[in-house]
């Protein structure tokens, strides 16, 4: 298996543990997902792959994950390297009686 093909393997395994954690209602801690946008810029830089290529593949596991598509505007509110995804919000209590 060529190293190109394996980096892009581990990369589809980092959206996914990404997004089904999302989905979950989990919440994903800022390393996993900076350490993951830092490698999608670094596949790029490295010519291992494209910008268009690589948010075509994330569309489609966020697809897989959500059951859902991305907004056509998506990529104006999370511009690459950025990994669109939403944790669910958290509930929000009165802090007094009134």
């Amino acid at each position: 298996m060529p190293k190109n093909s394996r980096a892009l393997e581990q990369l589809e395994q980092q959206w996914r543990q990404i997004f089904s954690t999302l989905q979950g209602g989990g919440e994903v801690s800022p390393a996993l997902r900076l350490r993951t946008e830092g490698f999608m810029q670094a596949l790029v830089a490295l010519d291992v792959t494209t910008v268009t290529a690589l948010q075509a593949s994330m569309v489609t596991i966020y697809g897989e994950c959500f059951q859902q598509e991305l907004p056509d505007n998506w990529q104006e509110l999370f511009p690459f390297p950025q990994i669109p995804g939403f944790g669910l919000r958290a509930p929000v209590y009165p802090s007094t009686r009134e």
